[in-house]
This record gives C-alpha cells, structure tokens and sequence, in this order.
C-alpha cells in the first residue's frame, strides 16, 4: 500500500514560489526536483494564483477558537437529533399502517 506524503502549506507555497523563480526549468523538472508530482504541483501552483499567494488547507480539523469548535459541536448534535427524529417518526408511521 501507498503512503500519502503530506506537505504543510510553507513547502507548498515554496514550493510554487520556486517554480516562479526558475522560468528556465519546465514544471515536470521543477516538480522532479522538489520530489512531488507534476499534477500536484500545478494545483498548487493554481491555488496559488488565484488566492493572492496564499494556498488554502483543507480538512486538517483545526477550529481557529475554542468558539467555533463548540458551534460545530452544536450543529453536529442537532443534526444527530434531527436524523433521530426522522426515524422515530418513521416508525410511528409504520406502526400506525399495522
């Protein structure tokens, strides 16, 4: 099996702004040389663009406070109980048909 490779947003973003500074090397060279893949390079590269410098990170789960962490506690537990609401009242209904 194949070990994802995670690189943190200061690589990425070095990593962009090496191919910037080098328009003498082509991005297969430079994602070579960095030692990432050439599509992997050319969506940060993308994001990079297109985010004034800065390349986004997703899914890494961290709330910027202990605020927002607990709001989406709270969104999650009403969600859980609205889905458990949904099924309660499914059964009522069936049981209600017998």
């Amino acid at each position: 099996m194949t070990s994802v490779k995670k690189h943190d947003q200061t690589f990425q973003i070095n990593a962009v702004k090496y191919v910037l500074e080098h328009p003498d090397l082509t991005m297969k060279e430079c994602a070579s040389n960095l030692g990432v893949g050439l599509s992997t390079l050319a969506r940060w590269k993308t994001l990079y663009r297109h985010n004034n410098g800065v390349i986004p990170v997703r899914g890494s789960g961290n709330y910027a406070s202990d605020e927002q962490k607990g709001i989406a506690r709270l969104k999650k537990e009403l969600r859980d109980a609205k889905d458990a609401l949904d099924v309660l009242k499914k059964a009522i209904r069936i049981l209600r048909k017998n």
